[in-house]
């Protein structure tokens, strides 16, 4: 294929997908304006950020089959163009808690947008190529670093109204770009049937542990993103602006590892550097359930589970595009839907073990309790247990 067609593509998918995730994690830098504007508790807070993700995660299903078989322009078109429906009446209707849940929940579409640009990026890559395009792509969640920079102080300075506006904006030009330039790939048939399409679950044990593995490391950089404003802001005391700050460092580590790690995975293979990553994240979060009150120790664990969640997301893309070519649209919209049930479920945990204990601890704990569960069953046909992992980096 053409070199700079396909450089192209990628580059205008990576921008739709950053203006889409812009918009879809709003909510998280807006929580302690919004907490505090309607007189919040924090499960309250908890269903806020969560409702956004859930959505999101639920259509990367469908629009993933869809963005397979008509092509990732068409659905990216419409998918930006339904975005600016929540967005606008969220700019105007925000005082109210029922309104924000309303509009919140339709927004979540925006999450979507990753199982779309997926399939859209692959079919213009040969599969040595793939680890990597599929990481720069994914480096569109650095849309979280941008509202994490810019929310906080826009809603201070001019109103709630103002950062959802921008992303409003933001996605209208981008809408009007790919309109113009967007181009799918030559690519085979699709299959007729989003029942066929979805037959590698059925007969894949890795397409599931894939599944739990994206739940761990994007569900876990979803979480920690939309949560962290709360703990520093309700822990360590810090302002929202520079809670803001902080959240959006998080994330451009995230964002900066996850092509870092389809580079290392198209080099030195995806499986071994996933292990590694969730042996990081198993260690760390563990290490953050008793550490997380101290405020040098829990920016270290942070930047470096960060590091750690963005180079897993890359790695098991890259899987997921070599050993799944003929449904990358179907697999990653599963894949996908795991990852942002990921981040639904952990802010609603964290609200009820903080409400429930005072503490954040037993969260933590359970994000590094499930990346060990899903590091035994990363490779089946080796012993479950830590042995068998080891043994297998050996090998590779």
């Amino acid at each position: 294929m053409n070199q700079r067609s396909a450089w192209k593509a990628l580059f205008i998918a990576t921008l739709a997908f950053t203006v889409c995730f812009y918009g879809w994690t709003l909510y998280g830098p807006l929580a302690p304006s919004l907490q505090k504007s309607l007189g919040l508790d924090g499960l309250e807070v908890s269903w806020l950020v969560a409702i956004p993700v859930i959505l999101g995660s639920l259509m990367r299903i469908p629009l993933g089959y869809l963005s397979q078989r008509y092509g990732g322009r068409r659905i990216f078109i419409g998918l930006m163009t339904f975005l600016l429906v929540p967005l606008f009446a969220l700019a105007v209707w925000h005082a109210s808690y029922v309104t924000l849940l309303a509009f919140g929940f339709l927004l979540g579409f925006a999450g979507a947008s990753f199982a779309v640009g997926v399939p859209f990026v692959s079919n213009w890559f040969p599969p040595e190529r793939r680890g990597y395009a599929l990481g720069v792509y994914g480096a569109g969640t650095g849309g979280t670093v941008l509202a994490g920079m810019t929310v906080p102080a826009l809603a201070d300075a001019y109103g709630v109204w103002a950062p959802i506006a921008m992303a409003a904006a933001l996605i209208a030009v981008t809408l009007v770009i790919f309109a113009f330039f967007g181009v799918d790939a030559p690519a085979p048939a699709s299959p007729t049937s989003i029942a066929s399409t979805f037959d590698v679950f059925r007969t894949s044990f890795r397409a599931w542990v894939l599944t739990l593995g994206y739940f761990v490391t994007f569900g876990g950089f979803v979480a920690m993103f939309l949560y962290l404003p709360q703990i520093l802001v309700g822990v360590h005391l810090l302002t929202k602006t520079d809670a803001g700050f902080r959240a959006a460092g998080f994330a451009l580590v995230a964002v900066i590892a996850r092509p870092i790690g389809g580079f290392l995975a198209d080099r030195l293979g995806a499986e071994r550097v996933l292990v590694y990553c969730l042996v990081l994240i198993t260690v760390i979060a563990g290490v953050l359930s008793f550490t997380y009150t101290w405020i040098i120790p829990f920016t270290l664990c942070c930047l470096t589970l960060g590091a750690a969640l963005g180079a897993g997301s890359g790695a098991i893309f890259k899987i997921v595009g070599t050993e799944f070519p003929g449904s990358v649209g179907a697999v990653t919209g599963v894949v996908g839907a795991a990852g942002g049930l990921g981040g639904f479920f952990p802010p609603l945990v964290m609200g009820f073990v903080k409400t429930l204990t005072g503490s954040y601890s037993v969260g933590f704990a359970l994000l590094g309790l499930v990346s060990m569960m899903c590091l035994f069953l990363l490779v089946p046909r080796k012993p479950h247990s830590v042995h068998g992992v080891l043994s297998k980096i050996g090998d590779d």
